[in-house]
């Protein structure tokens, strides 16, 4: 993980910056003594994944032989296209391609540098992606400069010495051998030169330090001083600096310092830094990732929490105190590596986000606000007034005669206007924000302070929005008619909406476009039941994150479904046949071929038996959209490499995986969406659907991961339906079709349970490895994991024993689940224990039936889940819809959830 601070340039630059962008990257001015500390080029380096697009287009040769004149722009077009959008690489591609030749003094006049802190994992680890990283940068006119520490690495070295690393107060305490050992950073300055990147090694020179206490800590020291001079040197002469996270004191004696700080220090000299950190900031009672922190505005409140403590607290106060040294405009960003290469090449940010920002407001009256700067903001975003619809004037005359409140920050960059008549339903009128306001989640500050005073609220927006996923995100509800897109949340009943739309409509509060013409239909129903496929519209729970879009103007998709005669194949088929924007094209089953598929009536569609030549072909001539992998483990991967090989001429085909064979690879995107980053999956083409208990099992341990016992590992006894032991060949019916027969069913069981792969289920190990990767996760993480099959065919019960890291209540554990699912419209939180009834037929996840042991320190939760819909074709839809571009909720029955 990685804390980068950048800020904007204090004098004009001659090349083009991203002004409104939330990460700001611009040229530097040429590199000198003077200027060196105003530079603000900041990027992000994801040594595993760039090091990986190197190699696999072959660009090893060129970044390691190509010398003076770097790589052929060809290349680097290439490599970057791929990795980012259009507009966002030919605007990197401005700014980092120019001419960089060499001046008569040495020095490079268009250099431009970044300041990265790198971990001792990444040197022991990834030394070689990293090397290749940064040989690419600097091919590209970069310069940068690496502090780098040892960390938790340094103690096998010291170990392998023969010495024992002993620490106080948190600080390793340093002897001489200690020090020796730590001065080592030839490795990556030896890739480097392989390279054919010239680096430099700078272990001392640049942090002078006091002694911390050398009673107590031995040779660690405090820095007092930066000095930048052999930084500047080093780029002058062409080459990488490469420091360490050492200081010398006033005697000349070398003292360790703690890398973080030894950024920090550097960060107040050169204005950018980067720490190794965990991947953002996340709430510690939720477990959520904060995207966002205004300190202005949220510091005195969040210093007060609860969780706020210790580290998370110094930190904060630490971070404070660097952004007040520094230019408003600037801000610290906590990342992790697998986000490094999100925040070199595209606007929107990863990790946490803290930023001085400014304090926001809210006011009843225009001239409260500043009539000038209100106009001002009307006449450059409003719709209405850019279009000619309405004049400024005709807004502040509306304004001034119906209750309002307007919500902003103070440089303007989200202006919100909310009608709120006495007795009536609020609207939100307005909703401009700038380029920047977005970027830099002002919007989401703004909406968060009108969620507070609005317990509902209604807000339109044009269908063909680009920012149209932040609206549904923060719905209940939608839906679309006439180009334009009505949300709403706080009102769960969809006759209720219809009810406030009409009155909405009669006295011209909205526009008159939300209804159909004629007899009263709700919005849950739009569309002719003759002819053309109803998209429902059902408003969601309140607090639920993602509305159910029923935009058909969006375009429509095609899904292959490879394996499509087992349970799940078939509850995929009945939900593909539902969907408002996908067509199910092709359905292959060898012992089906040839067979009308009956069960969709969308098409005609027969099955067929695609060979894996078959499914190049189409892949290469983008026959499909989607295909869907519902085999048998171990099956599918000559399908998928058909697949990847059509890709080299033009294939762009989402493969969803229902097997297990990929839910380990990290290429691949693991699917579930309530628990990891839903971003992941949208941009993803491969994605691996989760397993029914594996699912079940981490929606359970999920919210209590901070609180469990790092001694105890928590277990989990879990009873399934037979249906989860799959189909076999049976007898043929009349048309000759094979009968779907059970493995295992009733009578194979006789009314009883039966325990199987009582000990390594693959389950068990998915869950276990999946958890691990929450931040909040204990390390290192195992889980204990019991399977049974029942006589009943659909439906999983299971049963999770968790021994707890301190005392809680039954209601504190309740509340954790409320808070981690909170805004999940498929994930149900209830008091009483989940009956499998409850959960057989039923596409979402529900849990309850807390206790707490009288100890307080062993809580026992049960989950339920259909292991055929929410355990697999449900699932499998939410990850289509996200990778596809859609709402994640389309065609699922919201009102079977």
């Amino acid at each position: 993980m990685l804390r980068r601070l950048t800020s904007l340039p204090r004098a004009p630059l001659s090349a083009v910056k991203a002004s409104a962008s939330r990460r700001t990257i611009a040229h530097s001015a040429p590199v000198a003594s003077s200027q060196l500390s105003s530079s603000n080029v900041v990027l992000e380096l994801d040594a595993h994944k760039v090091g990986n697009e190197i190699r696999k287009r072959g660009l090893t040769s060129s970044v390691s032989n190509v010398r003076d004149g770097g790589m052929d722009r060809d290349t680097i077009i290439r490599l970057l296209y791929s990795l980012g959008s259009r507009h966002e690489v030919e605007r990197y591609l401005r700014i980092f391609t120019s001419s960089s030749k060499a001046s008569s003094g040495g020095v490079l006049p268009e250099a431009k540098f970044a300041v990265l802190k790198i971990g001792g994992a990444i040197l022991t680890n990834e030394l070689d992606d990293l090397a290749l990283s940064l040989s690419f940068l600097n091919r590209l006119g970069l310069y940068p400069i690496v502090l780098h520490g040892a960390g938790p690495q340094l103690n096998d070295i010291l170990e392998a010495e023969g010495i024992v690393p002993d620490y106080e107060d948190g600080i390793r305490i340093t002897d001489a051998k200690t020090l020796q050992i730590a001065r080592e950073n030839l490795k990556l300055t030896t890739a480097l030169e392989r390279l054919g990147t010239r680096a430099r090694p700078i272990p001392t020179g640049v942090f002078t330090a006091e002694y911390l206490d050398k009673d107590k800590y031995g040779l660690v020291g405090k820095i007092t001083r930066v000095d930048k001079a052999p930084i500047e040197a080093a780029i002058r002469a062409g080459c990488l600096p490469i420091l360490t996270s050492l200081a010398e004191n006033a005697e000349g004696q070398i003292l360790n310092v703690n890398a973080d700080v030894a950024a920090g220090e550097l960060a107040k000299v050169l204005e950018i830094v980067y720490l190794n950190e965990k991947g953002g900031l996340f709430h510690g009672v939720t477990g959520k990732k904060i995207s966002t922190i205004n300190l202005d505005e949220e510091y005195d409140a969040l210093m007060k929490e609860s969780w706020v403590k210790f580290g998370t607290k110094l930190k904060i106060r630490e971070i404070k105190e660097l952004l007040d040294t520094l230019p408003r405009t600037s801000s610290v960003a906590i990342i992790s590596t697998d986000m490094l290469q999100r925040e070199l090449f595209t606007d929107e940010g990863a990790g946490t986000l803290i930023r001085r920002g400014h304090k926001l407001y809210k006011q009843n009256a225009i001239d409260a606000v500043g009539s000038t700067q209100l106009r001002q903001v009307f006449t450059e975003r409003d719709p209405d007034v850019i279009a000619g619809r309405k004049s400024v004037a005709e807004i502040f005359s509306d304004m001034k005669h119906t209750p309002h409140t307007i919500y902003g920050d103070e440089p303007f960059d989200v202006v919100a206007v909310v009608s709120h008549p006495e007795g009536e339903v609020p609207v939100m009128t307005k909703f401009l924000p700038s380029r920047n306001g977005i970027l830099n989640k002002i919007v989401d500050n703004v909406f968060d302070a009108i969620k507070k005073d609005h317990r509902r609220l209604f807000w339109t927006a044009k269908a063909d929005d680009e920012n149209r996923a932040w609206h549904f995100e923060r719905a209940d509800g939608s839906f679309t008619r006439a180009g334009r897109s009505l949300f709403w949340y706080g009102v769960p009943d969809v006759k209720e909406v219809e009810k406030i739309i009409e009155a909405f409509e009669s006295t011209g509060r909205i526009e008159r476009v939300f209804l159909p013409v004629g007899p009263s239909t709700p919005p849950h129903r739009l569309g002719s039941a003759a002819g053309t496929r109803a998209f429902s519209t059902s408003a969601r729970q309140l607090g639920s994150r993602r509305g159910y879009a029923t935009a058909s103007n969006l375009p429509r998709k095609r899904v292959a479904l490879i394996g499509a005669r087992g349970y799940t194949g078939q509850n995929l088929i009945s939900l593909i046949d539902s969907h408002p924007h996908l067509d199910l094209t092709h359905v292959s089953s060898r012992e089906l071929a040839g067979l009308p598929l009956k069960e969709y009536k969308s098409s005609e569609v027969k099955y067929s038996n695609l060979s894996i030549d078959d499914v190049k072909r189409m892949e290469e001539n983008n026959e499909v959209d989607a295909w869907v992998m519902a085999l048998p483990n171990g099956v599918c991967k000559p399908f998928v490499d058909a697949i990847d090989a059509a890709k080299a001429k033009g294939g762009k085909g989402v493969i969803v995986d229902l097997s297990a064979d990929y839910r380990f690879e990290n290429d691949w995107t693991y699917g579930l969406p309530e628990l990891y980053d839903r971003n992941l999956t949208r941009e993803s083409k491969r994605i691996s659907n989760p397993g029914c208990y594996a699912t079940n099992t981490q929606l359970l341990l999920a919210p209590l991961m901070p609180y469990l016992d790092p001694a105890q590992a928590p277990s989990v006894f879990g009873v399934s339906g037979y249906s989860g032991a799959g189909t076999k060949s049976g007898e043929k019916d009349e048309e000759g079709r094979p009968k779907t027969v059970p493995k295992i069913g009733p009578s194979d069981l006789r009314g009883g349970i039966r325990p199987y792969a009582l000990t390594d289920h693959i389950h068990e190990r998915e869950s276990a490895f999946r958890l691990s990767t929450l931040p909040s996760s204990p390390s290192p993480f195992s889980l204990a994991f019991v399977p049974n099959v029942a006589p009943w065919f659909s439906g999983i019960i299971s049963v999770l024993t968790a021994p707890l890291n301190q005392s809680m209540r039954a209601s504190n554990v309740v509340e954790l689940y409320e808070q981690q699912y909170s805004g999940e419209r498929m994930c149900i939180v209830g008091k009483g224990v989940p009956d499998v009834t409850e959960a057989e037929g039923r596409h979402g996840w529900r849990m309850g039936g807390v206790q707490v042991h009288s100890s307080g320190k062993r809580v026992v939760v049960v989950g339920a889940l259909d292991n055929l819909l929410k355990g697999a074709a449900t699932q499998c839809m939410q990850n289509l819809n996200l990778a596809l571009g859609y709402d994640e909720l389309d065609g699922i029955p919201l009102d079977k959830i």
